[in-house]
């Protein structure tokens, strides 16, 4: 597994400098319109069956999500083409202007992994009890340090800590309480543009980080409504565990740690954005610094680079699904309005929410806290639309069941409706006009998908 890891890695490297190259292969002219089916192109087709197999298959998603891939890949190089040509030019054309998004998601979720067994070897976990009611007032009190520190770390990096803590506290971890880590993170990024990939692209591509911040009255009403319910699921099916005080021992240098490669991928992030917001298309900054920062605390504390290898499969397989969304024939939304945001919500909780923001952004007009909230939190509805549900998974493989999700999870769904009105009838829709005539940048994912 070691040497599938370093091979990820020298893959990643090697697209990104032999990026040129590839570009300049592509063929020219655009891919064409293909065969429809009642009016939809039968990419999408493809795509939903793969999405389907996902869920009846869920102990073979990779395998599921590689065949998808493949199949999508031959059906366009048969009748459509790629988005910047046809043939084998064609597909490294878009696989090179992909690499930083692809690149930063694996390196973020290999790199959080890390990040979080040094978390959980730090014995801060089992302390956690003695901060925690020992009633379901505890388990809501952990979603609700998820919903904070997600405000101003990546989604992904919070919900990884709430799984962890969540381990050492519950004897077991019911679905649906795996399903509220994932939406207490997402929804506490979706008004902060440090939390969430779709707000930080909207932040880079010149949208006020004060024209976002309201999206939090709607995630605010979304935890409450799943965050106690599921909190009270969670303490009957397993209560959360008394532990004596000073039994534990914190190893603060492991904290610190922790602390520094969190700060290291904040730093990388807002310090591209201010003064080089260029190299954000150039190299995948924020999951470098990450390793980066996990290199030089190995100085201090050795990293358990076992568990990247363990979740490499499995970070894999969100990045073929990944692929597979940006292949589809996007090229224009509705209207901007609140009933297409809304519906985009549903729609982010099943592909991948980076393209539909960037397609925003391009197009303008939208409401952006509105948007922030239903590309952020709506991917919360099932365990592969959000990069926070894929990191948790990679904890509790029993989570990676659809249905299950569902099942155990289904107030995330009235959550997602009943705060996305609570924002829209309190102050109402409010459109940006276009900012910009470009694409935004596109830089990594965190669930917010």
């Amino acid at each position: 597994m070691h040497r599938l890891l370093t091979g990820a890695i020298v893959a990643i490297f090697s697209i990104l400098f032999a990026g040129p190259a590839l570009a300049a292969a592509a063929a020219g002219g655009a891919a064409v319109a293909g065969p429809k089916l009642f009016g939809v192109p039968v990419d999408f087709f493809l795509f939903g069956a793969t999405l389907l197999s996902v869920a009846l298959f869920h102990h073979r998603t990779f395998t599921v999500a590689v065949t998808g891939l493949s199949i999508i890949i031959v059906y366009k190089f048969i009748f459509t083409g790629f988005p910047p040509g046809p043939g084998v030019g064609g597909l490294l054309a878009h696989m090179w202007h992909e690499r930083i998004i692809l690149s930063n998601l694996l390196l973020l979720l290999l790199g959080f992994a890390v990040l979080s067994r040094h978390f959980e070897d730090s014995g801060a976990p089992e302390v956690m009890p003695r901060f925690l009611p020992d009633n379901w007032m505890g388990p809501l009190a952990l979603l609700g340090m998820v919903w904070v520190v997600s405000g101003f770390l990546d989604n992904i990096a919070a919900a990884l800590i709430g799984g962890v803590i969540a381990k050492h506290v519950f004897e077991k971890v019911h679905i649906g309480y795996l399903a509220a880590i994932v939406a207490a993170s997402n929804a506490g990024g979706a008004g902060s543009v440090v939390g969430d990939t779709t707000t930080t692209m909207m932040w880079i591509d010149g949208v006020s980080p004060l024209d976002v911040l309201h999206a939090y009255i709607a995630a605010a009403v979304a935890w409450a409504v799943f965050a106690i319910p599921l909190s009270l699921k969670q303490q009957a099916y397993s209560p959360i565990q008394k532990h004596e005080i000073g039994h534990h021992k914190v190893d603060w240098g492991r904290i610190g740690v922790v602390v520094f490669i969190l700060v290291s991928a904040v730093g990388a992030n807002a310090g591209a954005n201010l003064y080089a917001p260029k190299l954000l298309d150039v190299i995948p900054m924020i999951g470098l610094a990450v390793w980066f920062a996990i290199i030089v605390g190995g100085l201090l504390r050795k990293p358990n680079l076992k568990v990247a290898t363990d979740s490499l499969k499995g970070s894999l397989f969100l990045l073929a699904l990944v692929t597979c969304a940006s292949l589809m024939p996007v090229q224009a939304l509705p209207p901007a309005s609140w009933q297409t945001s809304f519906g985009l919500g549903f729609i982010s909780s099943v592909f991948d929410n980076i393209p539909l923001t960037a397609l925003a952004l391009k197009q303008g007009g939208f409401d952006w806290g509105i948007l922030a909230f239903a590309v952020g939190f709506g991917g919360s509805m099932v365990w592969f639309g959000s990069s926070a549900g894929v990191a948790v998974s990679n904890l509790y493989p029993e989570a990676k069941s659809v249905f299950k999700w569902i099942a155990g999870g289904w107030w995330i769904i009235v959550a997602y409706v009943v705060g996305f009105f609570a924002l829209y009838l309190t102050l109402g829709w409010h459109p940006h006009e276009p900012h910009r005539l470009t694409a935004p940048s596109m830089i990594t994912d965190d669930g917010g998908h």
